[in-house]
């Protein structure tokens, strides 16, 4: 069987992040999301995937290639104007022969464990086309899904009105026979119409995920995918070729790749990650869910809690970076605090696409676009959002 992963779309809520890259090249847990999925996808047998481009395209086809280095043969489409899910969908269609089934995968889903095995594992039971769907909190942003007493899906509502809210979502994993395609011809490349007609002709299955599931949407997702994924760690891996110089301590799963150094005095609580070739200085405490990305240099007594370091991205000596999210190539200089909570101990609210927003979260620090600067003794906000390139001068509040 053949895949298909659309990673095509803007991520306008994904700002700063989105603003200088695609969405599934967003990093979490120590590899991008798109990275992710193509390893899940191959230690499920499948092997040839196709991948539906657009945004920011050159980002995906410049590090995955024709994913000989990943094990697997890729093929790209591109979605030069960014017109829905359907249209993006259809520009596949020469790559899959009459009367045979793929998988289609949303490129913006983090899982607890292997979807795509579980789903094919649906199909190859009942040898029909399948979706797979899953339980969440809150069910108004996605598509809700209705089921028969036999579990096949009876309707699909995108993002329904408050009477119409189910139980069921869609997890962002298909498999479809490629009589699909016409079925989207029909429809004019709706793809909510097009799935419920083919509930009406042929059916659709439901392949129940009972696992932890997100679709990544907002800057803070990036935080709960990231533990997501580490949660599912059960020890450690260090490499041969790390150095860690006296007294360092590891405590729990953390994975350090090659060629990472670390300085005596410094404390790695896991789950957390260290990509190859960072630096890590004395005195260092790394506490749980943390992600330091390749090539990163983090400085004397800087404490990381629940955060994402992009790659080659480097936090000055005694900073405090928590529950915050760094993108790529950042420079924060020396004594930087990332607030993360309100004194009255509110939600903390954010700015997502130029609109406020209230996360529903207590604890929240700051995302910072790639290629910024923030110069040192800094504070940022609990939910500050950093565009990427800003430049912030030397002792400056930011916002004020």
């Amino acid at each position: 069987m053949k895949a298909l992963i659309l990673a095509a779309g803007e991520g306008k809520n994904l700002v700063p992040f989105t603003t200088t890259r695609p969405k599934p090249m967003i990093n979490v847990g120590g590899r991008f999301i798109l990275e992710n999925t193509i390893k899940l996808l191959k230690e499920s047998g499948i092997n040839v995937i196709n991948i539906v481009v657009g945004h920011e395209s050159d980002k995906i086809v410049q590090y995955f290639e024709r994913g000989a280095d990943f094990g697997v043969s890729i093929h790209y489409s591109y979605q030069k104007k960014l017109s829905g899910i359907g249209d993006a969908v259809y520009k596949v269609k020469e790559r899959f022969n009459p009367g045979e089934y793929f998988m289609l995968i949303y490129g913006d889903i983090i899982t607890s464990a292997n979807i795509f095995n579980y789903t094919l594992h649906s199909f190859n039971m009942s040898k029909e086309p399948v979706a797979s769907v899953c339980l969440t909190p809150s069910t108004k942003m996605f598509g809700n899904v209705y089921l028969d007493n036999e579990m096949k899906i009876t309707k699909i509502i995108e993002k329904p009105k408050k009477g119409d809210l189910g139980n069921y979502v869609l997890s962002g994993v298909f498999i479809l026979p490629s009589r699909f395609f016409s079925v989207l011809e029909k429809t004019k490349f709706n793809m909510e119409l097009a799935l419920g007609r083919l509930i009406g002709e042929i059916g659709l299955k439901a392949s129940i995920w009972e696992g932890e599931w997100i679709d990544i949407a907002y800057p803070w997702d990036i935080l709960i995918a990231n533990k997501i994924i580490m949660d599912s760690w059960g020890e450690a891996t260090i490499s041969k070729s790390a150095h860690l110089i006296g007294d360092v301590r590891i405590e729990g799963p953390v994975q350090i790749e090659d060629n990472v150094e670390i300085r005596s005095g410094t404390i790695i609580e896991g789950p957390s990650f260290i990509g190859s070739g960072s630096f890590i200085g004395n005195n260092v405490l790394i506490r749980k869910y943390t992600s330091v990305g390749k090539g990163c240099i983090v400085g004397y007594g800087v404490e990381l809690k629940n955060c994402i370091l992009s790659g080659n991205s480097q936090i000055g000596r005694l900073s405090f970076i928590g529950d915050s999210v760094i993108g790529n190539n950042v420079d924060i200089g020396s004594g930087v605090m990332t607030i993360n909570e309100n004194l009255d101990r509110s939600t903390v609210k954010t700015t997502v696409n130029k609109k406020s927003m209230d996360t529903n979260l207590n604890k929240l620090g700051a995302f910072v676009g790639d290629d910024a600067i923030i110069g040192s003794g800094n504070t940022t906000m609990a939910g500050t959002v950093i565009d990427s390139k800003i430049k912030i001068p030397h002792h400056y509040t930011y916002p004020k």
